[in-house]
């Protein structure tokens, strides 16, 4: 049986997210819950959710190219964006800038490219992509504007449900479940 939840999200949604070749998160807020945490000696972590970068190598392995995009200095962001393989920029001052060297790179258009964010600083970059998602919990400027909102928070599982998103309007879930029907007398 094919996929299924792809009736829950709006024509407009599918169109937009099916067209997506790379796919864009900021890191704190978005991949993380927005808290920083800083030991006595400065350095700095962050937690991360398993879910969430699970759903990047999903994108990754789907030929989906992805890109962690932070204003911060951070070598916890590039050190999580090397485990997952992903292309990390960090201290970004300008985000859409940024996205645009990505995609020129890359060859694709803009509405090829979907960006994640939940503040001011991600708005330039999800004004001019072709789908702009927000956490839930994103800032309530950032996330009226953007395409689609998740319901999970940021750091809590809201880029795997735009990662589940991608892959269902691209057609590739069913690939990656293989035959997903529970054993006989197995209750899952």
């Amino acid at each position: 049986m094919p996929y299924s939840r792809l009736s829950d999200y709006p024509a407009d949604v599918l169109a937009r997210a099916a067209k997506i070749r790379l796919a864009c998160f900021d890191v704190d807020g978005t991949l993380t819950d927005g808290r920083l945490y800083f030991d006595s000696e400065g350095r700095e972590s962050k937690a991360f959710h398993v879910l969430d970068g699970q759903g990047l190598v999903l994108l990754r392995k789907s030929g989906i190219a992805i890109a962690m995009i932070t204003a911060r200095n951070s070598t916890v962001a590039e050190r999580r964006g090397a485990e997952l393989g992903a292309e990390v920029h960090t201290q970004v001052a300008d985000k859409l800038a940024r996205v645009e060297e990505i995609r020129a790179r890359m060859g694709i258009a803009l509405d090829e490219v979907a960006f994640m964010g939940d503040d001011l600083p991600d708005l330039p970059a999800m004004r001019a992509v072709g789908f702009a998602v927000a956490p839930a919990n994103a800032h309530a400027w950032t996330r009226e504007r953007a395409h689609w909102r998740t319901i999970a928070f940021g750091g809590e599982g809201a880029a795997r449900e735009l990662c589940d998103l991608l892959l269902a309007a691209q057609g590739r879930v069913e690939g990656l479940l293989g035959d997903s029907r529970p054993a006989a007398g197995t209750h899952g």
